[in-house]
């Protein structure tokens, strides 16, 4: 069949937007993983091809990111720093603004998805204890650990694939994205003390003592010794991804910590999405559908090379397919010329996670995390609160972008 994969491709993504099946329990991954064996099995792509779809630098350095991370979730100090923080805020508000800084400076070394993972039910618990209304804060959990992961190339799933294939340097896209990216987390605050206050206008009644998780120090202190090393070859010549793997490799020698668990904290859903998206949009980027569609594009200048484009379409983008499947659809479509767009790519599309519940996987785990405790997290809680921050968040970045010099209007 001669128009299967731009099938396959809008299936696969119309998949993407919905989340799931309906009537089946399959998910992204899942809806990812079969649309890329229907074009191996169809002869459409060849094994070889498909390996070759497939960014390893990004994956390399995707993985090796996740062991650092659970390194650190392995060592209990998501959980401690989540339950201390309920315990020993003195106000409502102060407990806000420390979800909101801790988690999204957490995120900007390590993967966001687990530092939320790991530290939302601790905060559900202790936030309950003290008589507050855990909402706000899982709003401030997500909200803060979107915003900040998007200070750094290794914040997010996208922007390690935008930092790899447009061989981004570290410091340099620290200095592009940080203050936006503090700028939104203060946001964040804001927007949810306002929307929230008749919640957070209740005192917190004195913590009941209790046992908090054990942190184990010598894991962390590793942890932390991790984390200074990738900082380090950062800044040399040698390979983002293997610098990575070099520094990731020596946590799994522990005494303690099983390797098997290690591994076992890895987001292999992620990888596996990661790898079926490459080979399912190279196929079609590579097809006469594509180029014709870039050139329709073009002709009206539509191409997301200018924020007028550019920050609508992430915004649609981020809160129906998600995220990650609208940048690597971009990045392996759109001719980009130059880092400011991909600076502009990376940091409008995380802000824009922050919008509606589905616009992150950080997000819909808080939920499902809070959810699981006998907190529902609603879509309206969440957008009451996700909207006006959003988009507070993204007019400051496009001011930003054009003001800097990075993109034009």
């Amino acid at each position: 069949m001669e128009n299967l994969i731009p099938i396959v491709f809008g299936l696969t993504y119309l998949g993407m937007a919905l989340g799931r099946v309906p009537g089946l329990k399959l998910d992204r991954t899942g809806i990812a993983l079969i649309a890329a064996v229907v074009l191996l099995a169809s002869g459409k792509v060849a094994v070889e091809d498909a390996g070759a779809a497939i960014d390893m630098s990004t994956m390399l350095l995707l993985f090796a990111l996740m062991l650092v991370s659970a390194q650190f979730q392995e060592a209990g100090l998501y959980r401690v720093v989540a339950g201390k923080l309920a315990v020993d805020a003195a106000s409502s508000d102060r407990l806000l603004a420390l979800v909101i800084g801790i988690s999204g400076l957490l995120s900007a070394v390590l993967a966001n998805d687990i530092v939320v993972f790991a530290m939302a039910p601790m905060l559900v618990e202790g936030v309950r204890g003290r008589g507050m209304d855990p909402r706000p804060f899982l709003l401030a959990l997500a909200g803060g650990a979107n915003a900040g992961s998007a200070m750094t190339i290794i914040g997010n799933p996208q922007n390690i694939l935008i930092g790899q294939v447009g061989g981004l340097d570290f410091w340099r896209f620290l200095l592009v994205c940080g203050v936006p990216a503090v700028v939104a987390m203060i946001l964040v605050f804001f927007v949810i003390r306002r929307m929230w206050r008749t919640e957070l206008s209740i005192p917190p009644v004195p913590a009941a003592e209790g046992m908090l998780p054990q942190l184990d120090v010598w894991q962390t202190v590793k942890g932390g010794a991790a984390v200074i090393g990738l900082l380090v070859l950062f800044a040399t010549d040698l390979p983002r991804e293997v610098g990575a793997l070099a520094v990731a490799a020596p946590l799994l020698l522990s005494r303690r910590l099983a390797s098997r668990d290690m591994i076992g904290a890895v987001d292999w859903h992620l990888l596996v999405l990661f790898a079926c998206l490459f080979v399912v949009t190279d196929s079609f980027a590579a097809s006469p559908w594509a180029a014709s569609g870039v050139e329709w594009l073009a002709e009206r200048q539509w191409l997301p090379d200018r924020i007028s484009v550019m920050a609508p379409l992430l915004t649609v983008a981020s809160n129906t397919i998600g995220n990650v499947p609208a940048v690597m659809v971009i990045l392996s479509m759109w001719p980009i010329e130059g880092d400011g767009p991909l600076y502009g790519l990376a940091l409008l599309s995380t802000l824009a996670g922050n919008l509606l519940l589905v616009g992150s996987l950080a997000n819909i785990i808080v939920a499902e995390r809070a959810q699981a405790l006998g907190v529902r997290l609603s879509f309206l809680d969440f957008a009451a609160a996700g909207i006006p921050m959003t988009l507070a968040s993204l007019g400051f970045a496009c001011v930003w972008l054009l003001l800097g010099g990075w993109m034009g209007w």
